[in-house]
This record gives structure tokens, C-alpha cells and sequence, in this order.
């Protein structure tokens, strides 16, 4: 059940200009979503945000941006065209589709279900004799496996010839391109790759806003490693410390909502020695955020052997070829945005206000004139505006009553407001507001830009 907070955010997610639902006017598709103004905005500093703290910032990791379609080969050596799949459920009375596993963790969210076999997950249905959530009904179709691949058809070939998919992970490209970064880089073990793009994975999902959706934003490090010279639970350990530190410091998250979960033996990918996920608490439940899992040397091999081709690499003080292992961080862009909505979601007596970490906020500073209807205050405030927008981004808004336009902005994240006002006129100086407090202070204009990087550094 999606909750009365949740609730408020989609909706305030859609009046701001966050989220909106995917091809609206023609009824809505399910599980899309259209990332508005600010939306678009926070995706992208987060994004940005992201690359510089685990790439830009590690001399031991490496970019990569591979395609989004590959051979249908690829898919089979990882696995995902025989084993990607979720167990699907459809009630017979109102026709709802839905994931097994959510069905279950959403009645009963004590359980933990996912990776459980097909008859277990039916068994525990009909013991529990869970209620379709849509209708109410019990009259259930048997559980089934729904693979969760997009299949393409590429070119005029019809049948295998022309098959390919649109990619369900980052991962894979950065395995399939291993030796091509090897031969033209200088890197060395221990070294990392890093990807950000798109996934698709057609899945079902519980609709809880962009938490879980077809098409989606990831962001990925394949991290490689001579298993005999590096100590893997070393390096798992200090990739939960790096990845906690960026959501709590970087993003601004209350920790309290926050925790990690291991996975159990059932729930585990046969070929991870270690899975762990950081999840969040939403207001539908701890889900997954960020998955920390150490895949050994299962790709690489997977994909050695069903490619023939040689993908060790040789250690140069030894001459011995390795074919590393890996420690793979994995989060959805999407999830960390959807986070960021709810952990900075406040109600207040008067307001409604979105606290969000001012670094990531979609505008740093709104300016405004204190009368929209005065030529010498709008000349003022866009003068400002001009002056601010070389260094920050910035927004000008000039309608309605100010106190209207400061409760807009307080919605849309925005930290600082700026007002012209006559007074400005006089003595060269503004009004800023800071969004948390609602304080306000006088600042000279010429002050402005120091002010604002002295805060956001």
C-alpha cells in the first residue's frame, strides 16, 4: 500500500516539476516516468555528483560508457537470457499483475522472499491466503517465471540472426570491454571501471513512483582484483564504508534510515561469494538502494569461455596470467533521487519544505523582485539574476505575492532566496532567506557570489 507520505511527495514531485507520470495525455504507460525541470536537474547533479566522488576522485578507476544494445551472446554467457527472471502472479478476478515476491513481502513484511524457488512462493500464497491488493479477491493464477530481458530485432534478418538486447545491467559492457581498456590504458591490479546509462529490465513493478521502473539510470563499478595478492573482505569492507560516507555526507541522509541487509544462501546469485545491500526506509519499507556484491571471477570466465577469446591478464613482476575477481557496487540513479524526495520531506505548520543537501538541490538561488509590477525592482532583480547565473543555477520568478513564491521554493528545494526590494535601490543590498530556518539576513550585492560558494563549499 502506498502510504499518505508517499502519497504527498508524488504529488508534490508532479505540481513542482520532478516527476511525472510517462505518456500522460494518452492514458499513462505503466511503470514509465518523464523527469521534469527540476527533476531533470537533481538526476543530473546527483549523476555528477556520483562520477566525481568514485571516479574523478580515484586514480584506480576508469570511465566507460558501452552501448545499450549488444549481441545476444553477451547475455547468454552472463546468464540473463536462462536466469533473469522474476516469479510473476496474475489475479483472475481483476486481471493485476504483480511480482510474486512483492506480493508476499507487501502482506507479510516480516518475510523476506526474494530468490525463493516458484513452489515455495506459491505455497506461501495459499497457507497465507494473501488478497489481491488491487481487488481484494483471492483467485490466483499458478506462479511462473517472467523473464525480464527486452529483446531487439535488429535489421531485415528475421529469427536468431537478428537478435539482441537492450541491456538489463551496466555490467556486462564493462566486462565485454576488459581487455580493450587493459591494452589501451596503463592500467594495473587492483583497478576499477565505471559506468553510468541507461537499464531495462521489463519487470513488474508495486508503483511506488520511480523506486522500481523499466527504464532506469545506473550507475556501476566493476572493481578488479588479483585474488591472491589483494584480500577480498578488506576491499568489501571499504567499499560499504565508501558508499555509506557518499549517502550519508555527500547526499545528506538521516542514517537512522538507513541499514545494511546480507543476503541469505537463497537469496544470493549462485556465483557471489558475498552480497550485501544498503537499503533505505521508505515510507512502503526498507528496499534495496545500493548493492554491494563480490561476483569472484564468474563474468570473465563466462564470457572467456562462450567468446574463446583470452581475457587474463598477465602480472608484469611475475609473468603469471590472472584472471581477476571482482567487487561490484551497483545503485539505480533513480532510487538515490526518490531517496533524496523522502528523507528531505518536511512538514511544517505552515509549509511544506524539501531540505535537500544545498549541493544537490536543482536551483542554489532563486531571485526575486519584491513587486512584480515595478520596471525599477525587475531590472534590479534580473541584473542580479545575470550576474548569479554565471556561477550557479539560478531561477527568476516574478508572479504573484512573495510569500506565495517563497513557499513555492521552499517545495522545490530551493536553499537561498534573494529580494529586491527599494531599499535595494538605495543602498546596494538584498534580502536573502534561507530555506531551513526562514531567516533572513542583508547582504550587499556585490557579496552575493562569495556568499553562496562559502556556503555550498
Amino acid at each position: 500500500m502506498v502510504s499518505d507520505k508517499m502519497e504527498k511527495i508524488v504529488a508534490l514531485a508532479k505540481r513542482r516539476g520532478f516527476i511525472y507520470p510517462g505518456s500522460e495525455i494518452y492514458g499513462g504507460l505503466a511503470n514509465t516516468y518523464d523527469y521534469g525541470p527540476l527533476g531533470t536537474e537533481l538526476l543530473r547533479n546527483i549523476k555528477d555528483l556520483w562520477w566525481k566522488t568514485f571516479v574523478q576522485k580515484h586514480s584506480d578507476i576508469v570511465g566507460l560508457d558501452a552501448s545499450l544494445i549488444s549481441h545476444q551472446k553477451v547475455w547468454e554467457a552472463s546468464g540473463h537470457v536462462s536466469g533473469f527472471a522474476d516469479a510473476m502472479i496474475d489475479c483472475k478476478n481483476c486481471k493485476a499483475r504483480m511480482r510474486a515476491d512483492h506480493l508476499i513481502e507487501d502482506s507479510l513484511p516480516d518475510q523476506k522472499v526474494e530468490g525463493l524457488p516458484i513452489d515455495k512462493l506459491q505455497k506461501i500464497i495459499e497457507q497465507n491466503k494473501i488478497k489481491c491488493p488491487n481487488c481484494g479477491k483471492i483467485d490466483w493464477t499458478d506462479v511462473r517465471k517472467f523473464n525480464q530481458l527486452f529483446p531487439v530485432q535488429l535489421g531485415i534478418v528475421e529469427g536468431d540472426k537478428g537478435l539482441a538486447y537492450l541491456r538489463g545491467e551496466t555490467a556486462q559492457g564493462m566486462f565485454i570491454n576488459f581487455r580493450n581498456i587493459v591494452d589501451s590504458t596503463r592500467v594495473r591490479l587492483p583497478f576499477g571501471i565505471a559506468q553510468q546509462g541507461k537499464g531495462f529490465r521489463n519487470e513488474i513493478t508495486p508503483g511506488n513512483s520511480v523506486f522500481r521502473t523499466i527504464e532506469f539510470d545506473m550507475s556501476e563499478i566493476e572493481y578488479f582484483f588479483d585474488p591472491k595478492q589483494s584480500n577480498w573482505q578488506e576491499l568489501f569492507e571499504k567499499w560499504k564504508a565508501e558508499i555509506w560516507d557518499f549517502v550519508i555526507k555527500k547526499l545528506g541522509i538521516d542514517e537512522t534510515n538507513l541499514r545494511w541487509r546480507e543476503h541469505t544462501n537463497e537469496e544470493r546469485s549462485f556465483y557471489s561469494m558475498r552480497t550485501e545491500d544498503l537499503e533505505y526506509q521508505f515510507p512502503f519499507g526498507f528496499k534495496e538502494l545500493w548493492g554491494l556484491a563480490y561476483r569472484t571471477d564468474y563474468d570473465l570466465r563466462q564470457h572467456m569461455d562462450l567468446s574463446k577469446k583470452d581475457l587474463t591478464i598477465v602480472d608484469p613482476q611475475t609473468g603469471i596470467k590472472i584472471l581477476p575477481h571482482v567487487i561490484e557496487p551497483a545503485v539505480g540513479i533513480n532510487r538515490l533521487l526518490l531517496m533524496v524526495l523522502v528523507d528531505s520531506y518536511k512538514e511544517e505548520e505552515k509549509r511544506v519544505v524539501l531540505q535537500i543537501h544545498p549541493m544537490l538541490a536543482p536551483y542554489k538561488v532563486a531571485v526575486f523582485p519584491l513587486l512584480g509590477n515595478k520596471e525599477e525592482l525587475i531590472s534590479k532583480a534580473r541584473s542580479i539574476f545575470d550576474d548569479l547565473q554565471e556561477d550557479f543555477s539560478v531561477v527568476f520568478d516574478g508572479r504573484g505575492n512573495i510569500g506565495k513564491r517563497y513557499m513555492a521554493q521552499d517545495e522545490a528545494g530551493t536553499p537561498w532566496c534573494v529580494t529586491v526590494d527599494f531599499d535595494t535601490l538605495d543602498d546596494d543590498t538584498v534580502t536573502i532567506r534561507d530555506r531551513n530556518t526562514a531567516d533572513q539576513e542583508r547582504v550587499a550585492i556585490k557579496d552575493l557570489a562569495s556568499y553562496f560558494q562559502a556556503k555550498l563549499a
